[in-house]
């Protein structure tokens, strides 16, 4: 068969995602027979049923959502050869680097500070995100570099340098009495009746089962702890964002947590070099200091 035009993949993804022909072609801002006919022209190219029709609605197949997450990465690399190529046709516009709103507050700023400290210094643009929004912000063109967290975050495609590893601290909400404890295990967060652990999304946007409520930004989770909802274990540094109403208790044998300065892999400029540079300095220092005394 002929290559897949990214207009076609932009419909099916459409379809895919409202589950409704109509919505569809109100998002793409077309009249809904001719993107009946394109899903189903697409369809015959392939020779592959894409989405399942009847009185009920519209369904995926396996091979529907096998081509939309394939769909979503074509797309995500089209807009970021756009991005990409506009960005190096005009330095002067500097970095964006994009980080999950409330998430490692204070070594942004020390990154930030050190790179700007040097001579050939650009403009660092911060975009924050929600949970899970760096990745899609670095493949598709969006951000040129991202702060993730080893093993939450996925890598592939992407190049990275270590930051800094550190602990989890568990969030409660201050009048609960886990607040009053001066360290957790994690079974014992796991298992509490009465504030079942928050729900983070998995990579493919779903969540995986519990009682727990799915929560999908900081400032959520953050009035759900506060109202005696929930609690969260996270990396230490994270905690920046809680509230007067939440405790932060220590987890001792929750995983360690190691942050990571990522970008596009291939993708370097003599700006982001630099910056890559100035965090694995602070790596190294943030090893040199967590050494034991001699």
């Amino acid at each position: 068969m002929d290559g897949l035009e990214t207009r076609e993949l932009r419909y099916f993804v459409a379809v895919a995602e409202e589950l409704h022909f109509g919505r569809a072609a109100e998002r793409l801002t077309m009249a809904q027979p001719p993107l009946s006919r394109a899903i189903q022209q697409l369809e015959r190219r392939m020779g592959v049923v894409l989405l399942d029709r009847d009185r009920r609605g519209v369904s995926l197949t396996a091979a529907g959502q096998a081509m939309l997450a394939e769909a979503r990465l074509a797309l995500d690399a089209v807009d970021a050869v756009v991005r990409r190529t506009r960005r190096a046709a005009a330095p002067e516009r500097g970095l964006v680097l994009t980080t999950k709103a409330g998430s490692s507050h204070e070594l942004l700023k020390r990154l930030l500070d050190s790179y700007a400290a040097r001579p050939d210094a650009v403009e660092v643009d911060v975009l924050l995100c929600e949970i899970g929004g760096q990745g899609q912000l670095l493949r598709n063109g969006s951000a040129d570099v991202a702060i993730l967290h080893a093993p939450f975050d996925v890598l592939t495609g992407l190049d990275s340098v270590k930051v800094v590893t550190e602990g989890q601290v568990a969030i409660v909400p201050a009048t609960h009495p886990l607040a009053r404890r001066t360290s957790l295990t994690m079974a014992e967060v796991s298992d509490v009746p009465d504030l079942p652990i928050a729900r983070w999304p998995l990579h493919d946007g779903t969540y995986p089962p519990g009682p727990g409520p799915e929560v999908r930004s900081q400032s959520q989770l953050a009035q759900l702890v506060a109202l005696g909802r929930t609690l969260l274990v996270i990396p230490g540094s994270s905690r920046a964002w809680q509230w007067p109403e939440h405790v932060a208790v220590p987890v001792d044998d929750a995983p360690p947590v190691t942050t990571l300065l990522a970008w596009p892999a291939g993708v370097r400029s003599a700006a982001l070099d630099d910056l890559v540079e100035t965090a694995a300095g602070l790596g190294e220092r943030a090893s040199v200091s967590a050494a034991p005394l001699p």
